[in-house]
């Protein structure tokens, strides 16, 4: 699933192309909003919330998409192929004189008045990537549960919005913990780093095509994707498990000498992810 950074990318592509220019094409291809019609309208901007991208549009109207697993949003100039995937996968087509957004395998699509945008992103945490970022309301919001594993706790956009199950277990191995801690057992010299710690990576990679969380070239990321290779500082093999209700696959790596507490009965082995 795309992450806040990814996101954030996304909505700058899409912003870039379409900011401030009227609609000449308009498609939505889900049936509640099939016949709605947007040309004549200008784009005013495109923003992320969180994992959410918001496309406002001239009449107090917003289209709202999600990306989740596999959803995308392509740019192409006039009279370039498009290449994001077979036509039926295509949800959404806007275009102006110079550029056309596609959405490729959107789940989430619906278009809203833009006062009503709290119905689809309200329900959020502060936004690693936005303005309305507090990080003392972040933490709070991670610990009021203090019994829930810290990875969950991190997953869930109420809390804070932005982190996928990259960054989840990326920052578990940085504060030194694994991701079944309970939120509770958090040292408190950890808590107090980890909004910051969790802005900073992001941050760090919202303009960047190739994440990275190690600053090393070649060695982009600390144990994400890296079972059962080596630790890049203990060398230690990576282990791997899936952390969650069982509703959704969620491999989450770490590392079990740098990552010292509460781990999964069982990990299994994962060449790649």
């Amino acid at each position: 699933m795309p992450e806040g950074d990814t996101v954030w990318q996304a909505a700058r592509r899409l912003d870039d192309a379409l900011a401030g220019k009227v609609l000449i094409r308009s498609d939505l291809r889900v049936p509640r909003f099939a016949t709605a019609d947007l040309t004549g309208r200008a784009v005013l901007d495109v923003t992320a919330r969180g994992k959410h991208l918001l496309t406002r549009i001239e009449g107090g109207l917003t289209l709202h998409s999600h990306l989740r697993m596999d959803g995308s949003w392509k740019v192409y100039g006039n009279g370039q192929r498009w290449s994001g995937g077979p036509g039926h996968q295509i949800r959404a087509i806007l275009g102006n004189t110079d550029r056309t957004a596609v959405g490729y395998r959107l789940p989430v699509l619906e278009l809203l008045r833009t006062a009503d945008e709290h119905r689809a992103v309200g329900h959020l945490g502060p936004d690693l990537l936005g303005p309305d970022w507090d990080p003392d309301q972040a933490l709070a919001n991670i610990l009021d549960d203090p019994a829930r594993e810290l990875g969950e706790a991190l997953l869930d956009q109420r809390n804070l919005a932005g982190i996928g199950n990259v960054y989840k277990s990326e920052l578990c191995f940085l504060l030194g913990v694994t991701p079944w801690l309970p939120a509770g057992a958090l040292p408190a010299d950890r808590a107090e780093k980890l909004p910051a710690l969790a802005k900073k990576l992001l941050e760090a990679n919202r303009d960047r095509p190739i994440r990275s969380t190690t600053g090393r070239r070649g060695q982009d990321l600390f144990v994400y994707g890296r079972a059962p290779r080596p630790c890049l500082r203990c060398r230690t093999s990576i282990r791997v498990a899936d952390q969650g209700d069982g509703s959704r696959e969620r491999p989450t790596y770490w590392c079990p000498t740098c990552q010292p507490g509460p781990a999964p009965a069982t990990s299994r082995r994962r060449h790649t992810d």
